[in-house]
């Protein structure tokens, strides 16, 4: 039996696990998609102290590379359910199933979608939640951002190197983006604005062609565009603890101060729980948090 199973491997996770492993304890890692989580689709990362102008992707990489040297195991499967059983945990994940003392759950969070009809077959075709992903697709074309936060705006910024016009358009009147995320937007001249603005409905059928518009003032309009980058916000990735963990109407997960998911031998950690700040260093922390307080609990249950 696996001492501590991390179910999650981006920042919060995989910090908790190089915390975990420095102390001593077996860590099984187990991400259902790649490691890093949602700081791979950032081309540039600024605001980690220490490490300034670093790219999402790097910094992942010398994460996992970190855990991997402390004799970390890993598996990429996506877990389904978690069990409680005597002394423990099962953890089912495809057809496999991993047993643990304890478990700390870092799932993150996913894209969160516009809802409109035809999105989900846009998507690839036209539609993309990430921009360092797919952005190279749209070279010399004419696309649209969707969203006010740093993300939003470190696309466009990114986006602007490669197509040749991006439309940033935001459903309030202001963006929610730090300073130098809105003035870095600012200063490029094939960069422009739409505020006060949500989508109304989506154009093409094989491949997207445009945007209708609606205006906070009932005013309507049409965005010829060939690529649409959604950066809204995310969705928890808590569906598989819904029967056993405590999560507010959004899927967050509640946690006490010291990030304990209500009940004995389970913590949570990183964007996946309920908490007024989502920021790569503030996943970090929860990540060593988590990890203390369950190695601590494994080591008065010896």
């Amino acid at each position: 039996m696996t001492d501590l199973i991390i179910i999650g491997g981006g920042m919060a996770g995989l910090t908790a696990a190089v915390y975990s492993l420095r102390a001593g304890k077996s860590v099984l890692v187990i991400e259902k998609s790649a490691f890093g989580g949602q700081i791979t689709s950032s081309p540039r990362v600024d605001n980690y102290p220490g490490l300034p102008a670093i790219s999402g992707n790097a910094l992942a990489d010398a994460l996992l590379g970190q855990a991997l040297d402390l004799s970390c195991e890993v598996e990429l499967e996506e877990v389904s359910a978690v069990h409680p059983v005597e002394n423990g945990f099962t953890v089912c994940a495809g057809s496999n199933e991993f047993k643990a003392r304890a478990i700390i759950v870092a799932t993150g969070a996913r894209p969160r979608p516009l809802g409109l009809p035809g999105e989900e077959k846009l998507i690839g075709r036209g539609i993309s939640y990430c921009a360092l992903c797919d952005g190279a697709f749209h070279k010399g074309q004419n696309v649209a951002v969707v969203g006010g936060g740093n993300t939003a705006a470190q696309a466009a910024v990114f986006l602007s190197d490669i197509c040749s016009h991006v439309t940033v358009l935001q459903d309030l009147d202001h963006f929610t983006c730090d300073q130098r995320d809105y003035e870095a937007m600012r200063s490029r001249e094939n960069i422009s604005f739409q505020t006060s603005t949500r989508i109304s409905a989506l154009e093409g059928d094989d491949h997207l062609t445009g945007l209708k518009l609606l205006a906070a003032d009932g005013a309507s309009s049409e965005l010829p565009v060939q690529g649409l980058f959604v950066s809204i916000g995310r969705i928890p990735d808590t569906e598989a603890f819904a029967d056993l963990l405590s999560m507010d109407k959004s899927g967050f997960l509640l946690t006490d101060d010291g990030l304990g998911a209500g009940m004995n031998g389970i913590w949570a950690a990183g964007d996946c729980r309920r908490k007024a700040v989502r920021q790569l260093t503030t996943a970090a922390a929860d990540g060593t948090i988590a990890a203390v307080n369950a190695c601590r609990f494994l080591d008065e249950g010896k």
